[in-house]
């Protein structure tokens, strides 16, 4: 099929294909007339790539799945890549949890502080 075609089976704009494609996420044939030409699998792997990109997935993680991306991964993960990919992402999105609520804290008090400053400020002044 198309570029086309597979932009409307999936709901994903033809620009966001090139996207993919540039990216190692899909590939197509070239016909010998210059088009793009996609294989049925590409479907339910524009799928698998939307939805792992929605969960917070790179381009860079998703590549490393490889041959996973051609198999429905809209239930459980069926490849060991897909589990192991899930779990160092939960690990990065943890740690930067971990450093936002850090941060939180700090930017809090030094809120608090400020505002504590600026009270007795306006305190000293009447």
């Amino acid at each position: 099929m198309r570029i086309g075609e597979l932009a409307e089976r999936t709901g994903v704009t033809t620009r966001a294909l090139r996207y993919y494609e540039q990216q190692g996420l899909i590939t197509a044939e070239r016909g010998d007339n210059g088009y793009r030409e996609y294989g049925p699998a590409a479907v339910t792997q524009v799928h698998n790539v939307r939805m792992l990109l929605e969960a917070g997935l790179t381009s860079e993680d998703i590549r490393q799945l490889g041959p996973c991306l051609t198999k429905d991964l809209t239930g459980a993960p069926v490849c060991q890549g897909v589990i192991d990919l899930y779990e160092n992402r939960l690990k990065v999105v943890e740690e930067r949890i971990e450093v936002l609520v850090e941060l939180r804290a700090r930017l809090r008090s030094q809120l608090a502080g400020a505002r504590a400053d600026t009270s007795r400020q306006f305190d000293h002044a009447f």
